[in-house]
């Protein structure tokens, strides 16, 4: 894997989970809240680890069916991109 696509992928998740960490502490003390919508741009531009980490450690959006699906979803699409961006080959 090349260096920068490590580093962004790194980074894209560590920024998902820091985002569903805020997201949670802001629900808990009633304060402007992330839209639902930026939580699923972090996953699907390669933060879908650190989103499905973030919402199972912290348990938070796990009773939103859009986040059930789309989370997961989110992670096997980042998987693949990966895997084409590393060997050039989808199959």
């Amino acid at each position: 894997m090349s260096k920068p696509l490590l580093i962004y992928l790194v980074f894209m998740n560590l920024f998902a989970f820091f985002a569903m960490y805020s997201d949670k502490r802001r629900a808990e003390r009633g304060d402007w809240r992330i839209p639902e919508h930026t939580l699923f741009l972090l996953a699907f531009l390669g933060g879908a680890a650190g989103g499905l980490l973030g919402m199972y450690v912290l348990r938070h959006k796990t009773r939103h069916l859009s986040f059930k699906i789309l989370m997961p979803c989110f992670f096997l699409l980042n998987i693949i991109v990966v895997f084409w961006l590393i060997t050039g080959d989808l199959l």
